[in-house]
């Protein structure tokens, strides 16, 4: 039979165009909101780092209503470190909706999150957003799009996929660009008429694949995920499998259901096929698990994640200032907490290492780990993490590296450090064209040739640069690239940083930190212009004497210190330094903080 009451429906898009805003509007006209009622903007971005930095990192879950119709809607991420969200994600949907800004046209990560959709025989509603922006290019937008459908070799039906023109900021929608829209309705009614009701069995054994997991600290695990066959009840008795691992099995019972309606979860004693759901009760259930109903084990083909490409280590903090800042310091807290995210997070992959202190940790890009970093420190971790690597594969004797498609949009004069940094950097120029006044640039670039470039680039191109990475696939090795041609300035002893010795280390190079600021041996307070460490007593004062010349005592001017944020620091350090992290700080340290040691090492090629 036909659920004719609902559609189940994704939004897809690259990064920052309007898929969060769209969904806001699509609440407030869905009548999820009371008509007093004060509403965020970008409601759906719940999390404190989605709201500060405006970007979707995990994927949420709503709906409206539309006359007699529910429409789930999935919100996804834009960013290509958060695929493996948006990949699950497209398994519970039976249409999406694809966001193209009107002015930037098809994005990388757009070709990125449409293949997935089209690998899924998903049908798709082309919504054209931002029509109102004053540089939009409508009627190229349109031919982008078609040219990206016949590149990624979409059948005759999703070619001939309808075009909805929106301003999600305004809340209009229409067919014809020509016609300004009045509200959304054109985009309600396009997704009730095309996306056609799912054809479900609901009298068939209850089946359900898990595409998601929440956690709440009173009924614990939440499996998420939309019911494919049958239906549920409350304490229906219930069995997990694993399509990827078979001999994943185990009992358990379902202590309660919630529908989602709008931004809330509303319980239900019963569920059945179409449905997207929230299921509390089977306590070691996890991202790709099938619960079916006991007796009749069936697991669902669950899609194959990206392996991840960059790595970090995470270890317990051993620099004088351990236990001083967090609320959770020891091992047994940093294994707990990485485990717990690896079960949300299926892109994220945690390894024990030979020291019981150390943690190897696998995402999809610098952006993903620190994500994980800033979300455990603001949750009371104190760590340290070592500088990120590349995930390298060998096959038949060749030594394959992770390859990103870089693509940038620059003004036209400052094309000339972007050359001059890809030239460094190994990159290879796949196209050039004229977007407006300005000049879009895609290059083939080794992933490890992209740390440390973004604030540069930001730099370069006075902050008027759009930068964007999307993952290309696995070449063979480019060669060696020098990752970073400064040397650092390295504290001289544990203590408190004063002017005298500030002023005298500044002719060093540039600091990272002002007076009064407390510091060890072996942190690092700065970066030097040469290609090697230099050590700074940043802690000594002036001798007092019986003498006085003229002008001895004047003020001593300090060039104010550079103060980086979480990935500049990620980016800045070698293989031998770590970054420490704590809920206040965030410090650069030597691997060996003792400066005997370091340089005994190093003598020994061992750093």
């Amino acid at each position: 039979m036909k659920r004719t009451d609902i559609r189940n429906v994704a939004i897809i898009a690259h990064v920052d165009h309007g898929k969060t805003t769209l969904v806001n509007e699509m609440l407030k006209q869905g009548g999820i909101f009371r008509d007093n009622q004060e509403v965020l903007d970008r409601v759906m971005d719940s999390g404190d780092l989605e709201r500060e930095r405006g970007i979707t990192i995990l994927a949420k879950n709503t709906s409206v209503f539309y006359k007699g119709t529910k429409i789930n809607i999935v919100d996804t991420p834009g960013h290509a470190d958060f695929g493996g969200e948006v990949e699950r994600v497209l398994k519970m949907v039976n249409g999406v909706l694809v966001l193209v800004d009107a002015c930037e046209g098809p994005m990388p990560q757009t070709r990125f999150v449409m293949e997935k959709a089209l690998e899924l025989n998903h049908k798709l509603i082309i919504v054209v957003n931002k029509i109102d922006r004053p540089d939009a290019r409508l009627s190229e937008v349109q031919d982008e799009i078609l040219e990206l459908l016949f590149d990624l070799n979409a059948s005759d039906e999703q070619v001939d996929s309808p075009i909805i023109f929106c301003s999600g900021r305004a809340g209009t929608a229409t067919e014809d660009y020509n016609k300004p829209g009045k509200d959304l309705t054109p985009l309600f009614d396009k997704i009730v008429s095309y996306f056609e009701p799912q054809e479900v069995d609901e009298e068939g054994p209850f089946q359900m694949l898990v595409s998601s997991i929440d956690h709440n600290e009173y009924v614990g695990r939440i499996a998420i995920g939309r019911i494919e066959r049958g239906q549920t009840h409350v304490n229906q008795e219930v069995e997990t499998c694993n399509f990827n691992a078979k001999d994943k099995k185990a009992r358990g019972k379902v202590i309660s259901i919630y529908q989602i309606e709008g931004l809330e979860r509303v319980q239900t004693e019963s569920a059945k096929a179409g449905d997207i759901v929230c299921i509390s009760g089977l306590e070691n259930i996890t991202i790709g698990d099938t619960i079916c109903a006991f007796g009749a084990p069936e697991p669902v083909p669950f899609v194959k994640i990206s392996e991840p490409t960059v790595e970090m280590t995470f270890s317990v903090k051993d620099s004088p200032f351990a236990g001083k800042e967090g609320k959770f310091v020891t091992t047994r807290h940093l294994h707990d907490r990485l485990f717990k995210e690896m079960l949300k997070d299926v892109s994220l992959t945690v390894e024990s290492t030979d020291s019981a202190d150390s943690y190897r940790v696998l995402g999809r890009g610098e952006m993903h780990l620190s994500i994980l970093i800033e979300t455990m420190r603001r949750a009371g971790y104190e760590f340290q993490v070592s500088a990120p690597k590349v995930l390298y594969k060998e096959e038949n004797g060749v030594l394959l590296e992770p390859m990103e498609k870089l693509v940038v949009d620059v003004p036209e004069d400052k094309t000339g450090p972007i050359f001059s940094a890809m030239g460094v950097r190994k990159g290879e120029l796949l196209q050039m064209e004229n977007v407006g006044s300005r000049i879009r640039l895609e290059f083939k670039i080794p992933a490890r040739g992209l740390f440390g470039y973004k604030s540069q680039f930001l730099t370069e191109t006075r902050g008027e640069g759009v930068f964007n990475t999307v993952f290309y696939g696995y070449e063979e090795f480019k060669g060696e690239i020098e990752r970073r041609n400064t040397g650092s300035l390295v504290a001289f002893e544990n203590g408190e940083a004063v002017t005298y010795g500030l002023f005298n280390a500044q002719g060093r190079g540039q600091l990272f930190i002002g007076a009064g600021v407390n510091v060890y041996e072996g942190m690092i307070v700065g970066v030097s212009p040469k290609n090697e460490d230099i050590v700074v007593n940043v802690c000594k004062k002036k001798h007092l004497t019986n003498t006085r010349a003229s002008g001895s005592d004047d003020a001593l001017r300090l060039e104010t210190p550079k103060l980086m944020s979480l990935e500049e620091a990620m980016e800045f350090i070698k293989d031998d330094e770590m970054l420490e992290v704590t809920p206040k700080n965030i410090r650069i340290r030597k691997r060996t903080l003792n400066t005997e040691q370091r340089l005994k090492r190093k003598a020994r090629g061992l750093e």
